[in-house]
């Protein structure tokens, strides 16, 4: 069982991660049925994201799981229940949880304050509660040890990956499609996630300024992301460089799958200089869609890579510019990270997630 993580009617990570395994899971082995949080003062349809409807909202049952610890849990008709995000609660049944990071704990600036202190608290309850608990990489495991004092041994990693389809090219004539009506020409530096101050888009637009006026004007580069929080100055500084005539494109309200796939397939490199990820599914896909990558050295990124990226300091914008530069400027460098990452990509697919996903549910319902 899967309770769906999504933003506004957006996809976030936790979307996109909950929805790959809702469709992968039966080819594993697993009947599953999605459910939803209702919202708390909301009713019906409306009320709800995937599936079908929780007994009560999150909210009501948090409270009744407060106020009488260990006397009530909820009645869900399954032989296991995961949740792919923090909101969790006792159940009548065994309960793993994937929890993605720690960010809120070990980078409080880097969350917004309204909603951090709530998150620690989920997070810290849901890792008491959970049987087991899902990490995407060996990093998010230390971090989850060390912030929620998770009992490593109740830990299994199970890395993210992309869909089969993001291994094939897409149709040329659909991608020149896509490109046109964004005003795009093929062959732009890409970035893509939602602007806030872990991304570190800003040093990358600083890093892309510095490039030679030529390679700026033949490698144009695009941004797509919907604003986050405390991104206004990065904002600015994206209309101010568009204001002076640079080609920057910031693609906002992109929300269609395969339009996105054709943006990465249009892409001359992949961009992706973030202070911190617990996985980073942008970057498997950019492998998988045959653009060389430029990643960030920090976090869990060197074990996603596996040394399919070229990765470079994300404080260091000069760095940032020069591995932005070879990829433009030497072809070998180029095919040797386009190999590498198709490979690495192979090995990173949804279905394989699906399926360690599956093994984790039996190790939980065999004990």
């Amino acid at each position: 069982m899967v309770e769906p993580g999504l933003t506004g009617g957006r996809l976030d990570g936790i979307g996109v991660y909950t929805q790959a395994l809702l469709r992968h899971l039966p080819r594993a082995g697993c009947a599953v049925q999605g459910y939803s949080w209702p919202r708390a003062f909301g009713s019906g349809a409306d009320a709800i994201s995937v599936g079908q409807p929780m007994p009560q909202s999150f909210e009501a049952a948090s409270l009744v799981d407060l106020f009488t610890p260990g006397a009530h849990r909820v009645h869900m008709p399954a032989d296991l229940f995961h949740v792919t995000d923090y909101r969790v609660v006792r159940m009548d049944c065994p309960l793993v949880a994937t929890l993605h990071d720690a960010l809120p704990i070990k980078y409080p600036e880097w969350c917004n304050p309204r909603l951090r202190q709530l998150k620690n608290w989920l997070q810290r309850k849901a890792a008491q509660k959970a049987d087991h608990v899902i990490a995407l990489s060996h990093f998010a495991v230390d971090e989850l040890v060390e912030c929620f004092g998770v009992d490593a041994r109740r830990v299994s990693v199970v890395p993210c990956g992309v869909d089969d389809e993001w291994l094939e090219a897409p149709d040329p004539a659909a991608v020149q499609a896509t490109l046109s009506e964004h005003r795009l020409t093929p062959g732009y530096f890409l970035f893509v996630g939602t602007l806030q101050p872990r991304k570190n888009v800003e040093r990358l637009l600083q890093a892309w300024l510095a490039l030679p006026r030529e390679v700026r004007q033949a490698h144009q580069l695009v941004i797509v992301g919907a604003p986050g929080w405390r991104c206004e100055e990065l904002v600015a500084r994206i209309r101010a460089a568009q204001a002076e005539g640079e080609p920057v494109a910031w693609l906002d309200r992109l929300t269609d799958g395969q339009a996105l796939r054709h943006l990465y397939a249009g892409a001359g490199a992949f961009v992706f200089p973030s202070l911190y990820e617990g996985f980073g599914i942008p970057v498997v896909e950019a492998f998988a869609s045959g653009v060389p990558v430029v990643s960030s050295n920090a976090s869990s990124l060197p074990e996603v890579n596996q040394g399919a990226a070229l990765e470079v300091d994300p404080l260091d914008a000069g760095a940032l510019g020069e591995a932005m530069l070879a990829l433009v400027r030497d072809q070998a460098l180029r095919a040797r990270c386009i190999a590498a990452g198709r490979e690495r990509a192979a090995r990173l697919t949804w279905l394989e997630t699906a399926r360690q996903t599956a093994a984790v549910y039996h190790t939980v319902l065999n004990r």
